[in-house]
């Protein structure tokens, strides 16, 4: 009676995954479910208004639906399909789902995938039922034009139904992808920003040291080059395992205690469960350098610095912690000042949203404690 419109019209080509069994399961399924509420719906007409009887009227509608469905839904994807071909073979563009052949070949299937449906499924519906129903090839035109009209009606409307939500949920789609692309833009540009900062930090240092030792001035130097070859290296990566961050660290504080000497102490403990955790490049770094310039520089003994990584049961918490001077905003912030803990914020806000978080609170006997907490990568949002 009513051929199946197309559930995927006007979906993107990668929203289609034929060739995966379970998408191909989900969506026989959903024509099934389909295909038994038209033929439902259909029985309750027929029975109300001719008083035909429940399950002959359910027996006919159903195969006659399952019919149409099937052969219109085959004629689509063949029609799609040489569609896609045409295009390839031609040097066009090709928008849209490569499911869907455009309202002139669409129309034509539907057509053709009524008529022999609904031959079909009478024939099917004779077969459980012992009774002979005329199907449209055995009947006089004007029934068998009714017949038809009446069957591609509703399987039009649903055409129109389905094209609207495949369009919408393409729409959403790009609209998703844009979002998507706007975000790694803006945590690219917090990137790029972060890197010459932390790279001034490290020049202004080695300025300091140049003046009071030269040797010295010259091992730091060494150090430098290697570790901005390292970190420059993986700072192009979207993402780097949570070890990675450490290691840079691990370069970046070697690197500092050439300058201060045994004053800088620090320990890591990174628990083997949170090491392949993926996080954004220097997201430790800003909080790592505020610990020395405002913690341990200051600290005439100077100090140790802890940075660890704890597995708690919604994500992990990264913390860097110093026994340092401490650090307390100022009334007026200079210029510049908390340049580091702003990027990491939103950075985090960029690739977490809401379910990451920076805390930076006053160490119990002195000192400074930094925590970021991130989510599992399953809870992370897509970036």
């Amino acid at each position: 009676m009513t051929p199946l419109a197309p559930s995927s019209a006007g979906e993107p080509a990668a929203a289609l995954p034929w060739w995966r069994p379970a998408f191909l399961a989900r969506w026989l399924a959903r024509q099934l479910l389909l295909v038994t509420a038209v033929a439902g719906g259909l029985s309750v007409l027929f029975v109300s208004a001719f008083g035909h009887s429940w399950f002959r009227s359910f027996v006919y509608t159903f195969c006659i639906s399952l019919g149409c469905a099937s052969f219109t839904q085959a004629f689509r994807l063949l029609a799609g399909w040489g569609r896609c071909r045409v295009y390839e073979r031609m040097g066009w563009p090709l928008e849209g789902s490569t499911s869907w052949p455009g309202w002139p070949l669409m129309l034509i299937c539907l057509v053709a995938g009524t008529t022999l449906g609904y031959g079909s499924g009478v024939w099917l519906g004779n077969q459980i039922t012992g009774q002979h129903m005329r199907g449209p090839f055995d009947a006089p035109l004007g029934a068998l034009l009714g017949t038809l009209g009446f069957s591609l009606l509703p399987g039009i409307g649903l055409t129109f139904i389905f094209l609207w939500r495949g369009k919408a949920a393409a729409a959403e789609a790009r609209a998703e992808t844009l979002r998507r692309q706007a975000a790694e833009t803006q945590l690219r540009l917090l990137e790029s920003q972060l890197e010459p900062h932390m790279l001034f930090n490290t020049l202004a240092n080695l300025r300091v040291l140049i003046g009071m030792d030269a040797d010295r001035a010259q091992a730091m130097l060494d150090h430098l080059i290697a570790f901005l070859r390292a970190t420059l290296a993986a700072s192009q990566a979207e993402r780097h395992a949570l070890r990675d961050e450490f290691a840079r660290l691990a370069d970046y504080l070697a690197l500092m205690q050439v300058r201060m000497g045994q004053r800088l102490r620090f320990e890591f403990d990174l628990p083997p469960e949170a090491a392949d955790l993926p996080v954004p490049p220097l997201l430790l770094q800003p909080l790592v350098e505020n610990a020395i310039k405002h913690g341990l520089e200051p600290h005439v003994e100077g100090g140790t610095l802890w940075v660890r990584a704890v597995v708690m049961t919604d994500g992990v918490r990264l913390d860097v912690e110093d026994d340092g001077a401490g650090y307390a905003p100022p009334a007026t912030p200079a210029p510049g000042s908390g340049f580091g803990t702003r990027q990491i914020r939103e950075r985090l806000a960029v690739v977490y949203g809401a379910r990451a978080s920076l805390q930076v609170q006053a160490r119990p006997g002195g000192g400074t404690l930094a925590s970021i907490h991130v989510p599992r990568p399953s809870a992370a949002s897509p970036s």
